[in-house]
């Protein structure tokens, strides 16, 4: 298999076939006592009650025609639903599975931390196990000796780092295990969700130093988790697993939007039809009928282009005093920024109405966004406002245009407020 200069890890049609159900029930007398059953058309006496059965030969492909190419210095995250092959993936590149078909190379030692304890011996104190990790990466005692003050400071575990870590705690475990494969030489790194064990404080720790040894010392991660933020954070690419194959490899945004199922960013006008796309709500004396982008054929906006929006609802009640806020927010639904216009409708129950909007959105840094749309009103000058419909928006992409050539990276934030000015030098 050929590789680039400059490649770590690449795969080519990787895949991994398991067997479906127990394989041998544990001795030859119960082995024999399920084929002559099976040979008479009886019921297996050695099947758990329960338990689903399944045919000789029946397997599961949990990768199907994986083709990876990860270079030197990288941050990968992977992400995908349960099942999606992420920790298989994993398994085959630390070797402690063999794939069923396909091909996997890879320059440089490989440090993995698949699950809490993996590579440790419980027998065994913090500081022998250190140096045990050591061993299996191929390095020498003085080495080891040269590194270890640092992994220990690191992993926070001083107080107990001469007592056997089959008492440590499962945040112990993790503290000591991403030190030592952090501090040991090592030129990849694959970490399997085991920083959710792990305090938010150590994670944050964590995360920094993965960043810093990619970026400082050339070193390669790849990086599993079901926490979007951890992996906005810290990954530069991101590849989506979905049923063994490889779905999405790039943009971490787009990956991240893509695993969570976002709306379809190309529509431009929304029907609100028997209530079908309101959220639930304590009251609905607004019911909101069509959302529209008026006059675009896409939802993409670049620069300063404002957002011109179009709603049309229905009152359901006298409304004396209507108010609107657009909520943004970003791909995993955090808030973002909200736009507000206070008292601009009033009207009797029965009527439909419509109203355009020109919102400037130029502040918004690039990226999707989502939005949402609350109605409130107000029924007299001394009662408080009061939500009277909620209703899920459009999808809404945001561009600018880079003048300055540099790519806005959203770990910066999801607003852009200009440059800032020098005023003495």
């Amino acid at each position: 298999m050929i590789m680039d200069k400059n490649c770590v890890i690449k795969t080519e049609n990787l895949q991994k076939e398991y067997r479906l159900g127990v394989i041998g029930s544990g001795t030859l007398r119960r082995d024999l006592q399920s084929w002559y059953a099976k040979k008479r058309g009886k019921p297996d006496p050695n099947t758990r009650i329960g338990a689903e059965a399944h045919e000789k030969g029946d397997t599961f492909l949990a990768l199907d025609g994986l083709d990876i190419e990860i270079f030197r210095g990288e941050r990968v995250g992977i992400i995908g639903a349960n099942g999606a092959g992420k920790s298989t993936f994993l398994k085959l590149l630390s070797r402690i599975t063999a794939p069923t078909g396909g091909n996997i190379a890879y320059r440089g030692r490989i440090a993995s931390m698949l699950e809490v304890g993996t590579g440790f011996h419980g027998e065994l104190t913090g500081r022998e196990n250190i140096y045990l990790n050591g061993a299996i990466l191929g390095m020498k005692r003085s080495e080891v000796d040269s590194k270890i003050d640092d992994i220990i400071a690191f992993s926070e575990c001083e107080q107990f780092i001469d007592t056997p870590v089959k008492r440590y705690s499962s945040g112990m475990f993790v503290k000591l295990a991403f030190a030592v494969a952090s501090h040991l030489d090592a030129e990849i790194m694959i970490m399997d969700e085991v920083l959710a064990v792990g305090d938010m404080k150590f994670q944050r720790k964590c995360i920094a130093k993965m960043r810093e040894l990619a970026i400082d010392e050339n070193r390669t991660v790849l990086y599993v988790s079901h926490n979007m933020s951890t992996i906005q954070e810290l990954c530069s690419r991101c590849i989506v697993l979905e049923h063994g194959k490889k779905v999405f490899d790039g943009d971490v945004d787009e990956a991240i939007k893509l695993y969570l199922g976002g709306e379809n960013d190309n529509f431009t006008s929304y029907e609100y039809v028997d209530d079908k796309y309101k959220e639930p709500v304590k009251r609905n004396d607004v019911c909101l009928k069509k959302v529209k982008l008026s006059g675009r054929t896409s939802n993409v906006y670049i620069g300063d282009e404002p957002l011109n929006l179009e709603l049309e609802w229905e009152n359901l009640a006298d409304i004396p005093s209507l108010s609107f806020r657009l909520e943004v927010l970003d791909a995993r639904r955090n808030p973002v920024t909200s736009f507000v216009i206070e008292d601009f409708y009033s009207g009797k129950k029965g009527e439909r109405a419509s109203r355009r909007f020109s919102i400037n959105i130029s502040q918004l840094a690039n990226g999707a966004f989502r939005t949402r749309y609350v109605f409130y009103n107000r029924k007299s000058d001394d009662a408080p406002f009061e939500d009277i419909e909620n209703a899920a928006g459009l999808a809404v992409r945001k561009r600018t245009e880079d003048n300055h050539k540099r790519r806005w990276a959203r770990s910066w934030g999801s607003v852009y407020l200009g440059d800032i000015k020098l005023v003495d030098e």
